[in-house]
């Protein structure tokens, strides 16, 4: 599933792509959407919270689109005539004369007033990829979980939005932490968020991403099961953090990370 940082990515693509004057082909695909009008309003960007994207309007809408495990947003020039675009997979098509979005294999999709963002919302920890990112509240909601595997916790997206098993990976990596240690016992949590939300950031302004918006990043741990770890020479394993089915898996070396 993408992360923050690759959401942060597109919405800055779909900011820019849907800049430059209003829409003039809007097809929303999804159930409870479908129909609703949106040709001739202006879109006044995109921001994610977690991995969630919203898509702000000038008439007081926003469109809401989540990429779950397979979606994505594309982007292309506007053709005359317009494309057809009818394959089954195909979501959302969001046109300006310039540019036409195409969300693919959308996991979720709905209009709402932009005021009530805050409502759909509430649900979540604090915004990772935020500008102004409350890590001091994503710390407090981490003590809470007491027990819990600390890996667990970092991907739960009501403790913080946005890590996913790559930032798990790397975030626990680098502070020396097992996956499996409870949360209580972590002495710094805010650090832990700290720099996630640091490497997060890095990730998405980077130029190195492929075409598609797929990380093209070194990692240290994710992604390296069998392979030494580059700290302490010993081989990087993959274990699950969370009970079935909610287990992910964790990338860690066995002998640096400590319970």
């Amino acid at each position: 599933m993408p992360e923050g940082d690759v959401l942060l990515r597109v919405a800055r693509r779909l900011t820019t792509a849907l800049a430059d004057g209003p829409l003039v082909r809007a097809d929303l695909r999804w159930p409870d959407v479908s129909g609703a009008e949106l040709v001739g309003r202006r879109s006044l960007g995109t921001v994610c919270y977690g991995k969630h994207l919203l898509t702000r309007f000038d008439d007081g809408r926003t469109m809401r689109s989540h990429l779950r495990m397979d979606g994505r947003w594309l982007v292309r020039r506007t053709m005359t005539p317009p494309e057809p675009l009818r394959r089954p997979m195909t979501r959302a098509v969001i046109a300006t004369s310039a540019w036409t979005c195409v969300g693919d294999h959308l996991g979720m999709l709905d209009l709402l007033r932009t005021r009530d963002e805050p409502t759909l919302l509430r649900h979540l920890g604090p915004n990772l990829m935020a500008d102004d990112v409350d890590t001091g509240t994503a710390a407090e909601n981490c003590r809470a979980q007491g027990e819990r595997a600390i890996g667990a916790v970092l991907l739960d997206q009501r403790v913080a939005a946005g890590i996913g098993t790559i930032y798990l990976a790397e975030t626990l990596w680098r502070h020396q932490i097992s996956p499996w240690r409870p949360a209580r016992a972590v002495p710094d949590p805010q650090a832990l968020f700290v720099t996630a939300a640091a490497l997060m950031r890095r990730s998405a302004d980077a130029p190195t991403l492929t075409a598609t918006g797929a990380r093209d990043q070194p990692t240290y741990v994710h992604g390296r099961a069998g392979l030494v770890c580059l700290r302490c020479g010993d081989v990087i394993a993959v274990a699950p953090v969370e009970e079935a089915p909610y287990d992910r898996p964790a990338f860690h070396c066995p002998t640096c990370q400590v319970d």
